[in-house]
């Protein structure tokens, strides 16, 4: 059954991930509250432009979205009643920064004064952020703000106007408010930005640059998003949901995620309300948001894997440039090409699969074009972990495995070799029972250089990360912590995640092996930390009911 959700109530960003609806641009803009009756004019002047979730038409789709929200700090700013903000989730209240130790971002061994300066390489913003208790002479991250914008023309990297003049406005709106509200103008890693930029990666095509899905990894991105009950009218829901919604059995197949995992306000898939401030019209329709901001380790990440695939070339009997190729795959649980090794478990599956999908044709724009046709087919997403619990086809702690982890979890699953057929268990009953809840919204673009563009470690490139959903405790926080920074629940103790991992202690991934393939297992054991967090902070994305109540000052717990 389909639920119905109110589209016109909920910004536009949590139901679509706006690089994939032809808004290859971005800027984040972060904001001050210095007076609470000013802010309420901000919001109030911010919330006539927000993008909602309704659906558009070639006519109606914005050139240019908005979107808001807003940290713990920026809600006591405005004067949200006591009552209010303390019934708020822990996680939101203490912010990234508090919460660093459990993420990841610091050595959880040591205390936060024992690991004085750990935040150093984060970003000015972040650093001052959260400093003081949110009153006036400090720069306290309060509000977030984006803007997304579409192409201004295919062979160009550049948005369209309409991005500009939309923070132009909002330039003029604070000048307006004469200091009551101001733009946080330290944003990158030498403080001196008024905004975080983000942008997909193009690259030159004789004449033309053309947009890509690609992360400066070089692996395809954006594949694989979860799609939820509300989400999509139902003739887009029935092939989206394969392999992004939650498997339930053969008869039923693949359904879309209960609401409440992403929206608040609705039943989740415990089937319960998740808990919410008083009064609940002012969290119904929102949702919580992480943003981090993640620096990629181009040059340590290159480095490490053409060392690991001399070592991996001699042992396996193959090339380098196969190794190498390989090895990224391993790490990541998908070709380069978003081809995943559940499907093309071999180098040679791989290079005939993407040949058959016309990946190589000679025309650039016709294999780009073939590539985003594939990723975003049910065929890129509609594979199980459950039939490889040994991980012969995609390792146990890859990157992909670890962040949704499918069916792999099932209790009822049988680890092994099948007598009957000499092959692993096909564990055909298995569901996806306890990954359901863990699943996240992504809506961030990369930043930085273009493909092809020197890369070292000191580039500023990465993504501008942003996940949603209902709870960060239980969401975000947990695949942060447990699958990305541990491998317990993949059987591979304390090692981390091969990409996104913190590899200050642990430095190893194991590549299992099917020993009928006469191949030996591989351990990369010289990895460093790829992606490093520059800072960041939680948000509550509220919907456009909450914003009026908001701006009018008109928030009522009792």
């Amino acid at each position: 059954m389909q639920r119905s959700l109110d589209l016109d109530d909920i910004q536009g960003n949590v139901t679509r991930a706006y690089g994939r609806y032809a808004f290859p641009f971005s800027r984040s803009f972060f904001l001050n509250i210095q007076d609470c009756g000013k802010g309420r004019q901000f919001v109030d002047a911010v919330r006539k432009k927000v993008t909602t979730s309704a659906t558009w038409t070639e006519a109606t789709k914005p050139r240019c979205t908005v979107n808001i929200g807003f940290t713990f700090f920026g809600l006591y700013k405005l004067l949200v009643p006591q009552r209010t903000l303390r019934d708020m989730p822990e996680e939101f209240i203490s912010g990234m920064r508090d919460r660093a130790f459990l993420l990841g971002d610091r050595d959880p061994g040591k205390t936060e004064a024992e690991a004085k300066g750990w935040d150093a390489h984060w970003d000015p913003i972040w650093q001052q952020n959260r400093i003081g208790d949110g009153d006036i002479g400090n720069d306290n991250v309060h509000i977030w703000v984006s803007f997304n914008a579409q192409l201004k023309e295919l062979g160009k990297a550049e948005p369209v106007d309409e991005l500009e003049k939309e923070c132009q406005w909002l330039r003029d709106l604070c000048d307006h408010l004469a200091g009551g509200v101001r733009i946080i103008p330290h944003n990158g890693r030498a403080g001196d930005q008024e905004y975080q930029e983000g942008s997909v990666l193009f690259v030159q095509r004789g004449d033309k640059l053309i947009p890509t899905p690609n992360e400066h990894f070089g692996f395809t991105d954006a594949i694989g998003d979860p799609v939820f009950r509300g989400q999509l009218s139902d003739a887009e829901a029935k092939d989206a949901v394969i392999g992004t919604g939650k498997w339930m059995n053969a008869k039923t197949g693949w359904q879309p995620i209960e609401p409440g995992e992403f929206v608040l306000g609705h039943p989740d898939e415990s089937q319960e309300l998740p808990p919410i401030a008083r009064p609940p019209e002012f969290m119904t329709n929102g949702t919580f948001m992480s943003y981090r901001k993640l620096h990629q380790n181009v040059g340590s990440f290159e480095a490490v894997v053409a060392e690991e695939a001399r070592t991996y070339a001699k042992l396996q009997a193959i090339d380098e440039p196969e190794a190498r190729e390989t090895l990224r795959a391993k790490m990541c649980g998908r070709w380069s090409d978003g081809v995943p090794l559940a499907q093309a478990p071999t180098y040679a599956e791989w290079q005939a699969m993407s040949e058959k999908l016309g990946f190589n044709v000679a025309d650039p724009v016709q294999a780009l074009w073939n590539k985003l046709n594939y990723i975003r087919s049910p065929e890129a997403s509609n594979f199980r972990y459950a039939d490889d619990m040994l991980g012969y086809k995609t390792p146990l702690g890859a990157h992909i495995r670890r962040m949704n982890t499918r069916d792999y979890m099932d209790p009822l699953n049988q680890t092994g070799i099948d007598p009957a057929t000499g092959c692993q268990f096909a564990n055909p009953n298995a569901t996806h029972g306890l990954n359901k809840r863990r699943r996240i919204l992504r809506r961030g673009l990369p930043y930085g250089p273009p493909p092809g563009a020197e890369k070292t470690d000191e580039t500023e490139q990465g993504v501008a990360m942003i996940s949603m959903c209902a709870s960060l405790q239980r969401q975000f926080e947990f695949v942060q912590q447990q699958w990305i920074q541990y491998g317990l629940d993949f059987h591979q103790g304390n090692d981390t995640c091969p990409m996104l991992g913190n590899h200050h202690q642990h430095k190893r991934f194991s590549i299992q092996s099917d020993p009928a393939s006469g191949k030996p297992p591989f351990i990369m054991s010289k990895l460093r930390t790829f992606v490093e967090c520059r800072g960041g902070d939680y948000f509550f994305v509220p919907s456009l009911t909450s914003l009026r109540m908001m701006a009018m000052g008109i928030i009522d717990p009792t």
